[in-house]
């Protein structure tokens, strides 16, 4: 994990320094000084689980979480906090980043315990976990930082998880198998696709979630459709990736791919007001105001009362005021250029 280490405070869930301190008055309320334990992690192991059974791995569930657990090979995103023994301090933490990257089970991930930790969370969990040196950085430890055959305490919260493993599972195969593998198969990983694009484009990854919108769109329309309830089913799940796309594009200051991707779900749709909200945007990004105010008047057709199709139409109207009159200025100069001075 040392590759991925921030040394920031913990915040939110994470209980930082704060544990360990309530710890170590704890025992020292608890304990006369004669009968003192030297091991500061005894009390939390007694309201601990023993989730392998060989006490390598011990685990304490602080706020239950919910749905499914984290299937192998997912990519997941989470916040932890390591912390030595004696230390007040952890040696990383995630805590205090707002964007905490996607990790990949069984490739971003160098700690054991960590991983079969993980294995047993659900999505908004928050847990604490005990590993032993040979589910850590084992006896050797990891100098300078971690000491030989130390006893890390970890503290994790999934934020939202992603059963990556069954994408590239699906991906790996020949066009000629995910054509014919089931619908539902193809579209479970397109949902995916576009459930991790959504997470990476609220993080303001914006590259990374057009990688995935696309990835997904390039799945769909490779398949070669055998019916016309199929065909419906694809293109229902087109639209939203159009619209999301469309709208990456806009974040990265490419207009004219935002109506690309903006007319392609009008295809599909013509009468969307998602879909002529986007166009109308990448319009005016373009100054093409005739053509936003098209797509908007006709999407507030739709939505009279909607105030996003609204305010945009008012913004479009007024640029478009604003050009017309430096044209019309620009062309009164040039004709007083021409005609030439008076005499």
């Amino acid at each position: 994990m040392f590759n991925n280490r921030h040394r920031v405070s913990t915040a939110g869930e994470m209980s930082g320094n704060g544990f360990i301190s309530s710890l170590r008055r704890f025992m020292n309320a608890e304990e006369p000084p004669t009968s003192r334990s030297s091991n500061l992690f005894d009390p939390l192991r007694q309201q601990m689980d023993d989730i392998l059974g060989n006490g390598g791995i011990l685990k304490e569930v602080v706020q239950p979480g919910e749905g499914p657990p984290v299937p192998r090979d997912a990519s997941v995103l989470i916040h932890y906090s390591g912390f030595l023994e004696y230390s007040d301090r952890p040696f990383e933490t995630t805590a205090n980043l707002k964007y905490p990257r996607m990790m990949k089970l069984g490739r971003d991930l160098t700690l054991l315990g960590l991983e079969l930790g993980l294995l047993t969370m659900k999505k908004g969990e928050f847990s604490r976990f005990l590993f032993q040196p040979q589910y850590a950085y084992g006896e050797m430890g990891c100098p300078p930082l971690i000491p030989a055959a130390a006893v890390i305490l970890y503290e994790v919260q999934i934020l939202d998880f992603f059963n990556s493993g069954q994408v590239d599972d699906f991906v790996s195969l020949s066009p000629v198998e995910q054509s014919t593998a089931p619908l539902s198969s193809l579209l479970e990983v397109v949902n995916t696709l576009r459930s991790f694009g959504n997470c990476c484009f609220n993080q303001n990854h914006y590259d990374d979630a057009k990688d995935r919108y696309k990835q997904a769109i390039r799945l769909l329309v490779s398949r070669e459709s055998q019916n016309g309830m199929e065909k419906e089913k694809i293109k229902t799940a087109l639209l939203p990736l159009y619209l999301n796309l469309s709208l990456t594009e806009l974040r990265l200051d490419s207009p004219h791919k935002a109506l690309k991707y903006g007319n392609k779900a009008l295809e599909i749709d013509s009468a969307n007001t998602k879909a002529l909200f986007r166009c109308g945007q990448a319009y005016l990004e373009l100054h093409e105001y005739e053509s936003a105010q098209g797509c908007l008047i006709t999407a507030q057709a739709k939505r009279p009362f909607d105030s996003d199709i609204n305010n945009l139409l008012r913004k479009v109207t007024i640029s478009y005021k604003d050009s017309l009159d430096k044209q019309k200025d620009l062309y009164s100069k040039m004709f007083r250029d021409w005609r030439g001075p008076v005499k």
